[in-house]
């Protein structure tokens, strides 16, 4: 009756492995062999001199022990020798001292414990092999587009479960401001990291990184898809605003038109995932010099002398144009060196009739600090003009003084000229 009861156990176990995804057949097959075998060197004290013979389609286990024989009397290890009058008696009447005897075990013999035991070892070799399958899937999509479902929200991270239950991570830190979840309700991100430490895989995803919004892109844009347009930098401040730079490999292919789509038909819905987030499309040109003077768009550049060894470029722009290249907090030029990878520094475009009338700032030492106009000359300013050319925001962060020693000192410099 043990052998009838115990059988269906074994098949159950064999079909909870058949309806695994990710795990192939013969990894499937290696680890129900090690399952059995843990069991049965518990019990006997070694697997070495014992087979397993697998066959998961139809749920069979066959176990076999090879055993030394050994004249009657003289057996020392039952688990490694048999005695030749029990080798003659299982079936094997030809036996002789010194040969090898196979002996077939029957594993639901060994009692409810055992197979309890080999359940239990069972389970747990295919949890790992659950997490390494998560793991290994999932690090292969880093930087990929994923959607899951809002299971829990606390105050520094948000739970998603994907449509095969894997659990996201999506942080407050990757989150975009302005984002706020429902239960149940479906949010997108790309997977930022996967890490599997002790064994337990964990996802974290992200809607600031800049690949949510490359993805979103290639999902609202057939030509990227179709691997006409070619996405070729990103820069992005969440929430804020977004530079974008494309190519098109096709000369009948409007690159911008085509990311915008018609009367803003593609982009918008983009930018509404994007809570609003501002977004710039602009031409890819490998000129820098041009390239430039696009990321800084809506502000027309009068001219640029660039530095690439050092990556610096300094724009002159009319001086109505300075503010619309600065941009609100900053954010157009600081997005336009995120997306050129130069360092760029603005300065008001002066009539080459005023240089003469400049005076250098060594001449104002009687009424500025010394070590004020070192600060000055240091960032490159070394005449009045420079300084009030330069946009006062970037006085204050290149020479690291307080504002009111800025505006006294423009204050000071203006009088100059007025007089």
């Amino acid at each position: 009756m043990a052998k009838k009861e115990a059988t269906p156990n074994m098949v159950e176990q064999f079909q909870e492995f058949k309806e695994l995804k990710n795990i192939d057949k013969t990894t499937m097959i290696s680890v129900l062999e090690d399952s059995f075998r843990t069991v049965l060197s518990k019990k006997f004290g070694t697997d070495e001199n014992i087979d397993v013979i697998l066959n998961p389609d139809k749920g069979d286990v066959q176990i076999f022990q090879n055993l030394t024989v050994v004249p009657d009397g003289e057996v020392e290890n039952p688990n490694l020798q048999i005695s030749l009058s029990d080798a003659r008696a299982d079936e094997d009447p030809d036996a002789e001292v010194g040969e090898e005897h196979t002996k077939e075990i029957f594993f639901e013999k060994f009692g409810r414990r055992s197979i309890l035991n080999l359940r239990q070892t069972l389970q747990g070799k295919i949890l790992d092999l659950q997490k390494e399958a998560v793991y290994n899937k999932f690090k292969e999509m880093e930087g990929e587009l994923v959607v899951g479902e809002v299971y829990q929200t606390w105050s520094r991270e948000t739970l998603l479960i994907d449509a095969e239950n894997n659990e996201l991570l999506l942080p407050k830190s990757e989150s975009i401001p302005g984002d706020f979840f429902r239960k149940g309700e479906n949010v997108r991100a790309v997977v930022a990291n996967v890490d599997n430490k002790n064994n337990n895989p964990k996802i974290t995803v992200s809607r600031t990184n800049e690949n949510f919004l490359r993805r979103l892109f290639e999902l609202e844009v057939p030509e990227i898809q179709d691997g006409l347009i070619n996405i070729r930098a990103v820069a992005r401040i969440p929430g804020e605003r977004a530079k974008i730079a494309v190519e098109s490999y096709d000369d009948r292919v409007d690159p911008v038109g085509a990311c915008v789509g018609v009367k803003g038909s593609r982009i918008h819905g983009i930018v509404r995932e994007l809570r609003n987030e501002n977004i710039d499309v602009i031409p890819f040109t490998t000129n820098p010099s041009l390239f430039i003077q696009r990321a800084l768009s809506p502000a027309k550049v009068s001219s640029i002398s660039l530095d690439e060894e050092k990556k610096k470029a300094e724009v002159y722009l009319r001086p109505e144009e300075v503010s619309l290249a600065i941009g609100k907090n900053g954010l157009n030029i600081k997005l336009a060196s995120m997306l050129t990878g130069y360092e760029i520094d603005v300065y008001r475009d002066t009539d080459p009739n005023e240089v003469e009338e400049d005076i250098y700032l060594d001449e104002f030492k009687d009424e500025i600090d010394e070590w004020i106009i070192e600060a000055f000359k240091n960032m490159g300013c070394t005449t009045a003009k420079n300084v009030l050319n330069a946009p006062r925001d970037m006085l204050i962060e290149k020479t690291d003084l307080e504002e009111e020693t800025v505006d006294r000192v423009l204050e000071i410099l203006r009088a100059e000229f007025e007089d």
